[in-house]
């Protein structure tokens, strides 16, 4: 897993809204889209992320209306990573940052997004011997600093 790249398992057909929307568009475009999360961006650069979790805790929670701009309820500053770094940056970007998604940026460009799922995917690629090292190389990782 550490040799591979973001680039490698990012994908690019990323679903994006403009800051001036609302989140009821955006809600909209997730459910057509199937995904559970959109990058927010303005004047073409990424600001933010919105995500189901958002739209539950920042809107209907709070019994805010879907006519509410997506900035409101929007997670930012945006945490990002360049498509060059190693999928093994990224997974500790996630494990630190706790976060689930992760849009990929280079030269102030979003050119990707990547998720757990895509790092899930990338370590059950392989033989059961490899899923074996992988896992054991996973956990030695997590035990805690004694």
């Amino acid at each position: 897993m550490c040799a591979s790249l973001v680039r490698d398992i990012m994908k690019k057909n990323v679903i994006s809204i403009d800051s001036s929307m609302t989140v009821n568009d955006a809600a909209k475009m997730m459910d057509d889209a199937s995904i559970g999360a959109i990058v927010v961006l303005e004047n073409g650069i990424a600001v933010g992320i919105i995500t189901e979790r958002d739209l539950v805790r920042r809107i209907i929670a709070k019994e805010k209306p879907l006519s509410t701009n997506v900035k409101v309820a929007m997670s930012s500053p945006l945490i990002v990573i360049n498509p060059d770094d190693t999928v093994w940056d990224l997974a500790q970007l996630m494990k630190t940052r706790r976060i689930h998604r992760v849009p990929a940026v280079k030269d102030n460009r979003l050119v990707g997004m990547v998720t757990t799922s895509d790092i899930v995917r990338l370590c059950s690629i392989g033989s059961d011997d490899e899923m074996s090292k992988i896992t054991e190389q996973i956990l030695l990782r997590m035990k805690p600093k004694e």
